[in-house]
């Protein structure tokens, strides 16, 4: 995506406001989701070992920042893309019950970013995991989980418009569940970024579920990892996906806006169906994968809510740079500047 500069942006916080605006919405959302997703903050790493199957491979070819550790023979490290599948382990270490879960802070770096309002090289998300029933993998609990994360969103917008009462919400009040395959019939000749846009601008908010498998036309809406979400069963409305993301229609920037991605974790059965349909198969032998191929880690549900993506779409800013502090190309900063948007 190229850098967009909204046609008639308005700064509706200056930079020393916004901090004091950031605070507040950090503080607040995390509280309201940790209360009603019933989870307890967790301390997470930065970094893992190479080699452990615990990091998460996003699409497939990002790589991961990597280094020696020399206490450790020069074994490398890398720093965490996610945590997905390290909260599950937790999950199972700390013998947490159905229906309860934890959360933590993930940072991390993301070197093979394209730089733009959206994407920065530095990530920061509230990574959170559920432990769950084996009778809960289905739609109806999944729907029931977004809607929870949406109502908590939707407070936090509103506490935001008590405390600057000059930004107005703009969240719809309930969010749309459409699966990807809907949306490609819906809108046929778009591309899955178009469909998204569209269904996010009639809408406002979507959950658009099924993320990663091939659709009727052979092609998956969008990548997935084949070894966290479960998007490969059939769920109850006949499509494959018990997985998805959040999408808000953001009027600054006219497009959609990914806030949170998530799904029910892949049970044993899943794993072993997606690794094959990815030619993955050689992951199974890494500790992560044997341990859940082996059911030795409970059945989840979890995800990650982009923290700098929620105070900006929240805040009404242009680029997520305005909300946390990275480094971007010269001219990116300068036609940044000349717009009135001041990058941190």
């Amino acid at each position: 995506m190229p850098l967009v500069i909204p046609r008639k942006y308005k700064l509706k916080l200056l930079p020393e406001t916004t901090e004091v605006a950031i605070k507040l919405v950090k503080e607040r959302f995390q509280s309201l989701l940790a209360s009603s997703l019933n989870l307890r903050r967790v301390t997470a790493p930065l970094f893992v070992l190479s080699g452990t199957g615990l990091n998460d491979d996003l699409n497939g070819y990002e790589r991961a920042v990597r280094f020696p550790v020399a206490a450790l023979g020069d074994n490398y490290a890398e720093v965490v893309h996610s945590l997905a599948k390290w909260k599950r382990t937790k999950l199972e270490a700390y013998d947490i019950a159905p229906g309860f879960g934890l959360y933590t802070d993930m940072n991390a770096i993301r070197a093979d970013e394209d730089l733009d309002n959206l994407h920065s090289l530095y990530v920061d998300q509230w990574d959170w995991e559920q432990t769950i029933n084996p009778t809960d993998r289905n739609l109806d609990y999944l729907k029931a989980t977004v809607e929870k994360i949406y109502d908590a969103i939707q407070q936090t917008e509103r506490e935001v418009y008590q405390n600057f009462p000059h930004i107005t919400p703009r969240l719809p009040e309930e969010i749309t569940f459409i699966h990807s395959e809907e949306l490609m019939q819906r809108y046929p000749g778009l591309t899955p970024r178009e469909r998204e846009d569209a269904a996010a601008k009639e809408c406002g908010a979507v959950f658009l579920i099924g993320i990663g498998a091939p659709l009727s036309d052979g092609e998956p809406h969008d990548g997935r990892a084949p070894d966290y979400d479960d998007w490969s069963s059939i769920n109850s409305d006949g499509f494959y996906g018990l997985n998805g993301d959040i999408l808000v229609w953001d009027n600054i920037l006219e497009r959609s806006i990914e806030l949170s991605s998530m799904g029910i974790r892949v049970s044993p059965e899943a794993l072993d169906r997606q690794l094959a349909a990815c030619s993955c198969e050689a992951r199974a032998e890494l500790p992560f994968h044997s341990r859940l191929l082996a059911g030795e880690l409970p059945p989840s549900i979890g995800g990650g809510i982009g923290q700098s993506r929620l105070c900006m779409f929240l805040l009404q800013k242009a680029h997520i740079g305005e909300v946390q502090a990275s480094i971007w190309p010269e001219e990116q900063r300068r036609l940044c500047e000349i717009s009135d948007i001041h990058l941190l």
